[in-house]
């Protein structure tokens, strides 16, 4: 039998970094709250990603509101697992009140508050803070399904090369995920292709810093939601082996084959486009823009730096020359096929009209429904809204408006008693 309704002023659905940041500031504004997560603290962290994942932040940019890094290597890179302990203790060092394993199934209205559904019964909240991140369900192209009997994951399910099945892997997608699951495959002795599309080339450090702390003294990560850019793929980054360049020819130099984007898979065979040498290019046309930036910035600044470092030769590549366009996975003795294609939102179990073409409706987290907020969605408010250093900024704000409701609400009920 269901338990009876619970209320709560203010439900937090998400107990990940921008839950547990929320709830910092709710505490701080004395805001009654509790957070909802489905399987485990940090579960994305702890059960989505691989074992080897190193974070792409270097350890002085692993923070959250009220809990810098302190630690004595602020130049390494955190494993997965170290992060997880890290996100485990942020929420005891608050005193979270995390309630794990309750999954809401229904979001709705109750009257003017809203309902959340659970396994674990029905909770009625005044406010509602939706937190549970962008990397919901893993995207897919259609033609996934033609794959028939070869053994297919999506990047969130591989954790490492022993898992897969024998023989070469077809990796779709080269972003940071795929590139750095092809390097690891690689060098387990793989045979391995990479379906190259659109992505951002840049230098893991130039003239002395690490690309983070370029992005930041640009003023990249500050961008607003107003000043967003168009659409442009993710750097492509690692935090492996201390932290490394990632260029794609390199890669290929290590035996792993390039190609074009996979255009279909039929009857066993992918097609591929002929756009590898055009994909190469703007990656590099990406490097070259924003070491560019970084030397106007330090002779405008008048930095004292290393001096500017010269370009490593692009070499040229027979997969470039002679691209690939069609593949019998059979033939190439192909076992499987990675997905390296990001996510899509998920807010199907939302029952309240607040989204355009699958995607909420927001003014900075702030939703048209009066006491309905999301936080560490992409560019929330700014580029940094969905980092570890950035979502607390978005979690004060959207904290500050739910007092100030509380205060309102408050003064209206003294009111009606008088």
């Amino acid at each position: 039998m269901e338990s009876a309704p619970r209320t709560v002023d203010t439900l937090v659905i998400g107990a990940g970094q921008a839950g547990l940041a929320m709830s910092f500031w709710l505490s701080r504004w004395r805001v009654p709250h509790l957070l909802l997560e489905r399987g485990r603290i940090a579960e994305r962290w702890r059960s989505e990603r691989w074992d080897s994942l190193r974070f792409q932040f270097p350890n002085w940019g692993v923070e959250l509101p009220g809990f810098a890094y302190a630690g004595k290597a602020p130049d390494d890179f955190a494993g997965r697992d170290e992060i997880c302990r890290l996100i485990a203790a942020y929420a005891d060092f608050i005193n979270a009140p995390v309630r794990e394993g309750v999954e809401v199934r229904r979001l709705g209205l109750d009257g003017d508050s809203f309902a959340a559904e659970t396994g674990a019964g029905t909770i009625v909240a005044r406010n509602v803070v939706v937190a549970t991140g962008p990397y919901q369900r893993p995207a897919l192209p259609s033609f996934a399904a033609e794959l028939g009997a070869v053994f297919q994951l999506h990047t969130s399910a591989y954790r490492n090369p022993a898992r897969l099945p024998a023989g070469g892997v077809l990796i779709v997608g080269a972003g940071a995920s795929g590139v750095q699951i092809a390097a690891e495959l690689a060098a387990s002795g793989r045979e391995v292709w990479l379906a190259v599309g659109s992505h951002r080339r840049v230098p893991r450090r130039y003239r002395g810093y690490d690309f983070h702390h370029w992005e930041y003294a640009l003023g990249e990560w500050d961008r607003t939601s107003a000043q967003r850019p168009a659409e442009e793929p993710p750097p492509l980054l690692t935090g492996v082996a201390g932290g490394h360049e990632v260029d794609l020819r390199g890669l290929a130099g290590t035996g792993v084959t390039l190609t074009g984007r996979v255009t279909g898979i039929h009857d066993g065979v992918a097609t591929f486009a002929r756009d590898l040498e055009e994909s190469l290019a703007a990656g590099d046309a990406h490097y070259d823009r924003f070491v560019a930036a970084i030397d106007v910035h330090a002779l405008m600044k008048n930095l004292a730096l290393p001096p500017t470092e010269p370009s490593a030769p692009r070499p040229l590549l027979p997969c470039v020359s002679d691209p690939l366009r069609r593949l019998d996975l059979a033939a190439a003795r192909i076992g499987s096929v990675i997905w390296a294609t990001g996510y899509r939102l998920d807010f199907e179990w939302i029952d309240l009209p607040v989204f355009a073409a699958g995607k909420p409706i927001h003014d900075r987290g702030i939703s048209p429904i009066p006491g309905l907020y999301f936080l560490g969605l992409p560019w929330l408010s700014k580029r940094k809204s969905t980092l570890l250093a950035g979502v607390g900024e978005d979690a004060e704000h959207l904290a500050a408006h739910i007092a100030a409701r509380r205060r309102h609400d408050e003064g209206q009920s003294l009111s009606d008693r008088r």
